[in-house]
């Protein structure tokens, strides 16, 4: 007789993850910014003994163009193992990815062929507007009681469904739709009781708590086309975060972080079941354009929120920079931030390690990324640097020192037992181009972090590697940092 086991990549602690074997695969997404060829999946080969490692081993077109992948992730993780919505049958076998300008959901099988994955079901826009009135999908959350996506627009707003049935405005809300853990169909809209929450971005939880946490951005028409700058200055992106009870599917509480800190995106709770407390980024601060990262956390019965990070802008005077690079200076600024003759740090991922110790932030305006143990949340200690990019700067990889680079450490992941993180270097297309507008290029890096926080000069995929599109998130085969949510301690 058969006996069902859980998927192998399935922990039930956040220890369990630490000491799990390390990932030999990689998975990014990567999009065409001209919309003229199809957006794709890349495979690299991270496995440090491989003879192709750090290069792109295996590649799937998708069958459209337009569709701008961005975020995505597994069907199935760590919280089917959870015990009051268990799913021990499923396993971690697809990609779910979802494209932000085309509001097509993809579910991308990598069983078979790891190398070469296969799309095994396409949902349409029509679909997402027309059974959870949302469009616009951008992260995915396996969880209880299925795959969660949260979505930036209403169904009737760009990229939506024009008339959809439900749905009040024109441009949002946004928010979390639920789709099947097995079929992948939409089975409708998460919220029962949205209460004042209308902007949406990322979302996460506290699963043994019953708590989810998201964050504001913007809706379509404040987002597709840049920064849009009447609206950052008066201060309308999105600058709170939301409490909501997981089960009732009801908003509890909203956090106001105050109006200049515009733009609340990734969230990042504690991995250990037992905290309630958990990290926020916060791209610019309107006053000074610093950035910043919050700690959330429950005193009580009410969730609070303190920031506890300030990274300040960059003054860009003339001085040096690197060997063969011209100096930075004002000159060089892009038009959206030239008035201020400042690089803003731009603030735009987070990651936090399976152990809770160390967070991870991208500063993808000045080309830095840093480390902080977090072991206090309350009061972090940097704990390393590293400098690749910069909309000034143009810091090289060390493998080609001559080569200025641009973009900056954008999207971070972190590897099970955090001893790696890999960053990509393209935000969002209309992003790119604002802060970069002679081109944002194409790259991805590993920085080894242990005693040391140095790149790896033997990773650096990049231009051609990825066929002339821009890679953005990354997912590592078994799960990672940023997938997992755990129901023991």
């Amino acid at each position: 007789m058969a006996l069902w086991k859980p998927d192998p990549t399935f922990y039930p602690s956040p220890r369990d993850a630490v000491s799990a074997p390390p990932e030999t695969l990689a998975y990014v997404v990567a999009f065409d910014r001209a919309a003229e060829k199809p957006d794709a999946i890349a495979v690299l080969d991270v496995d440090e003994e491989s003879a192709s490692y750090g290069s792109v081993v295996g590649w799937t077109d998708l069958p459209y163009t337009g569709d701008e992948v961005h975020h995505f992730g597994w069907n199935a993780c760590s919280s089917a193992l959870c015990p009051y919505a268990p799913h021990p049958h499923i396993e971690r076998r697809y990609l779910v990815v979802p494209g932000l300008r085309s509001s097509r959901i993809y579910i991308v099988d990598v069983k078979d062929d790891p190398a070469r994955p296969t799309i095994a079901k396409i949902l349409e826009a029509d679909e997402l507007a027309k059974r959870a009135g949302y469009s616009r999908p951008h992260t995915v959350h396996c969880g209880p009681e299925g795959l969660y996506v949260s979505a930036l627009g209403g169904a009737n707003g760009p990229g939506g469904r024009s008339g959809s049935v439900g749905r009040e405005g024109s441009d949002g809300p946004g928010g979390i739709a639920l789709l099947d853990h097995t079929s992948f169909d939409v089975l409708g809209r998460w919220e029962v009781d949205r209460g004042p929450q209308y902007l949406a971005y990322d979302f996460w939880w506290h699963i043994a708590h019953d708590v989810v946490v998201t964050s504001e951005w913007g809706t379509p028409s404040m987002i597709e086309d840049g920064v849009d700058a009447d609206l950052l200055l008066g201060r309308k992106y999105g600058h709170a975060l939301h409490f909501w009870d997981l089960r009732k599917r009801r908003h509890v509480q909203r956090v106001d972080l105050g109006d200049e800190h515009q733009m609340v995106l990734e969230l990042r709770p504690a991995h250990d079941p037992t905290r309630t407390y958990g990290f926020a980024g916060v791209v610019v601060n309107v006053e000074d354009l610093s950035a910043s990262v919050w700690v959330w956390y429950r005193e009580g019965k009410e969730f609070k929120a303190r920031k506890v990070i300030t990274i300040p802008a960059e003054p860009v005077s003339p001085r040096p920079t690197h060997p063969g690079l011209p100096p930075g200076d004002a000159g060089n600024l892009p038009p959206v931030i030239a008035p201020f003759g400042a690089v803003p740090p731009l603030v735009t991922d987070i990651d936090l390690s399976v152990d809770d110790r160390y967070l991870y932030v991208s500063c993808w305006g000045t080309g830095e990324l840093k480390r902080y143990d977090v072991s206090d949340p309350f009061h972090p200690v940097e704990a390393g640097s590293v400098r690749i990019g910069g909309i000034v700067t143009r810091t090289p990889h060390p493998s080609a020192p001559d080569r200025p680079l641009a973009g900056g450490p954008q999207m971070v992941e972190v590897s099970r037992d955090g001893k790696r993180v890999y960053v990509t270097n393209s935000l969002y297309g209309a992003w790119d181009d604002q802060f970069y507008p002679d081109g944002v290029g194409a790259w991805m890096a590993k920085v080894d972090s242990g005693d040391d926080f140095t790149f790896d000069p033997r990773f650096f995929p990049n231009g051609d590697d990825f066929r002339g599109l821009r890679p953005h998130q990354t997912r590592l085969q078994g799960g990672d940092a940023s997938s997992d949510s755990y129901c023991y301690p």
